[in-house]
C-alpha cells in the first residue's frame, strides 16, 4: 500500500496488486478463513497421520510406544520452532516487508530463511545425538523403552535440515499469502509417510522389517522431498517469491529472528512444560507414560488447527501492519482469537465427557485406558484457554511484539512443569493432582496472553514504516 496526495491536499492510500485479496480492506472473517482452511485442513492430515503412525507402532508393544512417547515432545519442539517459532519470524517479515511494499526485501528473505534453518537444523541434529541418551533417561526411559527412544530419534532427526528448511519456506510463501503451495507439499507428505510407514514398520513385501526405525525413515524422506519441492516452486516463474542467492544482510536477518527468537523461546516453554509433566508422569510406570502419551496426542491434534488460522493471522495483522492500517491488524487479532477459542472448546469438552472413544482407539489395556482418560477429563476442558493465547500468540508475531505473550508463556511453564514435576516428585502428589495443576497453567496463559495482546497500543508498537513503490 502506498499513500497518493491528490491536488487538493487529500492523501489516500493505494493497495499493492501483491496484497492478497481482502487483506487489506473487506470483511475479515471470510478472509481469514479462506487463508486459514488450507492450512489448517492439511496440518489435520498430517496430524492424523502422526496418529496413524502412532496406531502402527502400538503393535510392537508398550515399549516401543512408550519409547516413540518420549521422543515425541523433542520432535515437536522442533516442528514447533521451525513453524510456529523461527518460522512466524519469517512470515511476520515477509508479511511486514510486502505490506510497505519492500518487495526486494520479501525476496531476500526467502534466501536468508534457508541460511537460517540450516544453521538451527544442524544445531538440533547435533543435540540429539549428543543429549538424547540422557535427557530421554531423565524422562523415564530404560531398557526396551529407551533404546526403541534412541532408534526412533536419531533417524528421524537426522534429516533435522530438511525439515527446517520445509518448514522455513513454507512460512514464507504463508507470509505472502500462498498457503495453496505449502498446503500440497504437506499433503503429498502425508501421503508419502502413510503409505511408507506400515512396510518399512513391519517388513511389508520386499521392504525390510525396521520396527520403530521404520517410522523415522518415512518422516526422513518425507522431509527431503518437501523441501526440495518448495526450492524448486520459489524458483518458478509462478511463485510470488523469488528464492535467489543474494548478499546476506544483517538487517534481515534481525527482522527474522527479532520475532523468531522470542517466539522459539516461547515453543522451547511448551515443550519444556510437555517434557516436565511427562517426566512427572514416568514416575508412575510405562503403562502411565503410553496412556499420557495417547490422551497428549490430542492436545496436538487442535495445534494444526490453530496453527493454521494463526498462520493466516500472521499474514493478515503482519501485512496490515507494514500498510500503517493498526485498528484492522487489532480486528484481525480479535476475530482470529474468539474462532480459535470456540474450535478447541468444542474440542475439549468432547473429550472430556467422551475420553474412552479416543483412548479406545489405540490401546485396550485398562491401566493405559485409565490413566489418559483422567488426563482428558480433567484437562482437557482448558483447552479453549490455550486456542485462545494460541491465537492471540500468532497476532503479536505479526505485530513484532512477542514479549508479553512470551512471558504469559513462561507463568504456564513455571506452574505447570516445574509446580507439576515437583508435587509429584518431592510430594508425592497423585496423577490426578498433576492434571489439575496442568490445567491451572493452560488457564492462566489464555488469560494472561489476552491481558497482553488485546490492548491497542501492541498494535501500534508495531508498525512500520511504508516503502516508496510497487514493483
Amino acid at each position: 500500500m502506498t499513500e497518493v496526495s491528490h491536488p487538493e491536499g487529500r492523501t489516500t492510500l493505494k493497495i499493492s496488486p501483491k496484497a492478497p485479496l481482502g487483506v487489506l480492506d473487506g470483511p475479515i472473517t471470510p478472509t481469514l478463513l479462506r487463508l486459514a482452511l488450507p492450512t489448517v485442513v492439511v496440518l489435520v492430515v498430517q496430524t492424523l497421520v502422526g496418529v496413524a503412525e502412532t496406531y502402527f507402532i502400538s503393535f510392537l508393544g508398550t515399549e516401543a510406544l512408550a519409547g516413540v512417547t518420549l521422543v515425541f515432545p523433542v520432535l515437536m519442539l522442533m516442528q514447533m520452532m521451525s513453524n510456529g517459532g523461527i518460522g512466524g519470524g519469517v512470515s511476520s517479515a515477509v508479511a511486514r516487508a510486502l505490506g510497505a511494499n519492500r518487495h526486494a526485501d520479501a525476496d531476500g528473505l526467502v534466501w536468508h530463511s534457508i541460511v537460517v534453518a540450516t544453521v538451527f537444523g544442524a544445531i538440533f541434529s547435533v543435540a540429539a545425538i549428543l543429549c538424547g541418551p540422557i535427557l530421554y533417561q531423565l524422562m523415564g526411559g530404560t531398557g526396551t523403552t529407551l533404546s526403541a527412544a534412541l532408534t526412533y530419534s536419531g533417524i528421524v532427526f537426522a534429516g533435522s535440515i530438511p525439515i527446517w528448511i520445509t518448514a522455513l519456506l513454507s512460512a514464507a510463501l504463508r507470509g505472502a499469502g500462498n498457503v495453496k503451495v505449502p498446503a500440497l507439499v504437506i499433503v503429498s507428505g502425508a501421503v508419502i509417510v502413510f503409505a511408507l510407514s506400515p512396510p518399512l514398520i513391519f517388513g511389508w513385501g520386499s521392504f525390510p522389517q525396521l520396527g520403530v526405525a521404520g517410522g523415522g525413515a518415512a518422516i526422513f524422506i518425507y522431509y527431503l522431498i518437501a523441501a526440495l519441492m518448495l526450492a524448486l516452486y520459489l524458483r518458478s516463474a509462478r511463485s510470488p517469491l523469488k528464492l535467489r542467492i543474494v548478499p546476506l544482510q544483517g538487517r534481515l536477518f534481525r527482522d527474522i529472528l527479532g520475532v523468531g527468537l522470542p517466539s522459539a523461546i516461547g515453543t522451547i516453554q511448551v515443550n519444556l512444560t510437555v517434557t516436565f509433566v511427562t517426566a512427572a508422569v514416568g514416575h508412575f510406570g510405562a503403562d502411565a507414560i503410553a496412556g499420557f502419551g495417547i490422551a497428549s496426542r490430542l492436545d496436538y491434534l487442535q495445534i494444526p488447527v490453530i496453527f493454521g488460522l494463526g498462520t493466516a493471522i500472521v499474514t493478515m495483522v503482519g501485512i496490515n501492519i507494514g500498510a500503517n492500517q493498526i485498528e484492522r491488524a487489532r480486528q484481525v487479532a480479535l476475530v482470529g482469537a474468539g474462532i480459535a477459542f470456540g474450535i478447541t472448546q468444542i474440542i475439549g469438552l468432547v473429550a472430556a465427557l467422551f475420553p474412552n472413544i479416543w483412548m479406545g482407539l489405540f490401546t485396550s489395556d485398562p491401566n493405559v485406558q485409565e490413566l489418559g482418560s483422567l488426563y482428558l477429563r480433567t484437562v482437557a476442558p482448558a483447552y479453549g484457554a490455550i486456542g485462545l493465547g494460541l491465537a492471540l500468540y500468532f497476532a503479536s508475531q505479526g505485530a513484532k511484539r512477542v514479549l508479553l505473550p512470551v512471558l504469559a508463556g513462561t507463568v504456564r511453564m513455571i506452574v505447570a512443569a516445574f509446580l507439576g514435576w515437583s508435587a509429584v516428585i518431592w510430594f508425592g502428589a497423585s496423577a490426578n493432582v498433576l492434571f489439575q495443576i496442568v490445567a491451572l497453567a493452560a488457564v492462566a496463559y489464555g488469560v494472561l496472553t489476552a491481558a497482553a495482546v488485546l490492548p491497542r497500543r501492541m498494535f501500534v508498537q508495531g508498525r512500520e514504516p511504508t516503502g516508496h513503490a510497487i514493483r
